[in-house]
């Protein structure tokens, strides 16, 4: 695990947890290694910008592996930070949230087309339920 920024004084304990929160994204379904690099915004700008042709930074990314590997999800702090407070959302709750969706992304889930996007949203809901978070798609 990469970190950068201040995600071990945001998220106490943030190595288990962030392996639980994948682990139970994948749940024990998909083998393989997995990566989390926890970044921040400059990062994930230039991330976001070679390989989505966006020069801005984006909350979370995925880029999937080959082979045994699954892959690499990527999450920026400042962005976490900043969607966290304007959803009226703690810190550690959405970055639960988008490690589960970047972790779904690996295994083929995509929010491109609407049916898609319900399918995707109605699993990390009860992938997060089943840790005690909240749905994530409803106001606090």
């Amino acid at each position: 695990m990469r970190v950068a920024g201040r995600w071990s004084q945001s998220i106490p304990g943030y190595a288990l947890k962030m392996e639980l929160w994948s682990k139970a994204a994948l749940s024990n379904k998909h083998a393989g290694s997995l990566s989390i690099v926890l970044a921040d915004d400059a990062f994930m700008r230039d991330l976001n910008h070679t390989y989505r042709g966006k020069d801005k930074a984006t909350n979370v990314l995925s880029f999937p592996g080959e082979g045994s590997e699954l892959g690499d999800v990527i999450l920026a702090y400042e962005t976490v930070k900043e969607e966290a407070g304007a959803q009226k959302k703690s810190f550690e709750r959405h970055a639960a949230h988008l490690v589960v969706h970047g972790c779904l992304h690996l295994v083929g889930y995509d929010h491109e087309k609407e049916q898609e996007a319900e399918k995707m949203e109605a699993f990390e809901v009860k992938i997060l339920s089943k840790m005690g978070f909240p749905n994530p798609y409803k106001a606090v």
